[in-house]
């Protein structure tokens, strides 16, 4: 059975997870309760979970945000309209990705920001596997941030209305697309410095450069 992220149970019920950490309450999830949704969602989030687009999306809501229910609505405008995203403790909630293989969603976001930070998480993995009486915590959180998954397909987003009663109102999820923003901005500019350096160092390496600054030198003596 194929490797699917953004799954779990929080008790003996099915969960979908649509944010992993809820804005400003990282302790907090919110979720969707699969079973007890209609075939007019059920159908379509489902597709979407298993979807290119929803496996390479860091939160489910991404995905959702572009998909649509049978009757044309958009899955996360539907969720949050309805009342249906619930916030729940992120230590109450166990991902299964696969048959016989489980983690905390605390402890996955735990590793996952880790790993954001630096690869040094990956050291302490394979023992957080036997103290937590799970499966292959490394292979899991390394699968659920996306390593062996193709590229994302681009698409643009569609505006998200909610109540503002609502589990997440737009402010947060706005503050949420913004950090996002924020990171693929910052890992950009970290590729284009360094694809200059390595621009320069090629330049310095250059026969043609080094005979043209020794020509120059030797002319302006």
């Amino acid at each position: 059975m194929a490797f699917l992220r953004h799954v779990g149970k929080h008790g003996d019920r099915k969960v979908a997870v649509v944010f992993r950490e809820v804005p400003g309450e990282p302790h907090m999830t919110l979720v969707v309760y699969t079973e007890l949704l209609n075939q007019n969602i059920h159908d379509p989030l489902v597709s979407t979970i298993e979807s290119d687009i929803g496996q390479n999306s860091e939160n489910l809501a991404d995905a959702l945000n572009r998909s649509y229910t049978k009757d044309g609505k958009i899955i996360l405008q539907v969720l949050h309209a309805e009342g249906m995203l619930k916030k729940i403790q992120t230590e109450l909630v166990v991902m299964t990705p696969q048959p016989g293989t489980q983690i905390k969603l605390s402890e996955l976001n735990k590793i996952l920001d880790e790993m954001k930070q630096g690869e040094e998480a990956t050291k302490r993995l394979a023992e957080m596997d036997k103290s937590l009486g799970m499966q292959d915590a490394a292979q899991v959180a390394r699968r659920m941030r996306g390593d062996n998954l193709p590229k994302q397909i681009k698409e643009n987003k569609e505006p998200v209305q909610v109540n503002a009663n609502d589990a997440l109102g737009d402010v947060q999820l706005a503050n949420s697309f913004r950090q996002q923003a924020a990171r693929m901005e910052s890992e950009a500019k970290g590729l284009m410095a360094e694809a200059q350096r390595l621009l320069n160092e090629a330049n310095s390496l250059n026969p043609v450069v080094k005979a043209t600054k020794k020509i120059k030198k030797k002319n302006a003596a």
